[in-house]
């Protein structure tokens, strides 16, 4: 099974986690799984960037991101060429390790 490694995130995890990932679940889904409490504001319906997550590797084992998802990602805080939405990202069978932004834009809770 593919290996989930979180790299440390001072709030939302600050220790960093390795977790068996399953594959055909998303990256968000995997993290709320496991009690790492991603924000996800639009529930996963690929309407805001709360959920953002820089791939820092195995960016290449999943599936190209959406046109729609590409427009949100422009909006995102700290965007990267590996930024993916995590809702949108589905693990497939390759380990991949995820960073977590320090910020995300949220109207309605904005961290600082």
């Amino acid at each position: 099974m593919p290996q989930l490694i979180v790299l440390p995130n001072e709030q939302l995890c600050p220790d960093g986690a390795l977790i068996e990932a399953k594959p055909g679940v998303s990256i968000c889904d995997t993290l709320l799984e496991h009690g790492i409490e991603i924000e996800h504001a639009c529930e996963k319906a690929c309407a805001c960037t709360t959920c953002h997550v820089v791939v820092r590797e195995g960016y290449e084992s999943l599936d190209p991101a959406e046109e729609l998802e590409e427009d949100m990602l422009d909006k995102a805080w700290g965007l990267e060429p590996a930024s993916r939405l995590s809702c949108q990202a589905i693990v497939k069978d390759q380990d991949l390790v995820i960073e977590i932004p320090k910020y995300t834009i949220n109207l309605a809770s904005e961290q600082h």
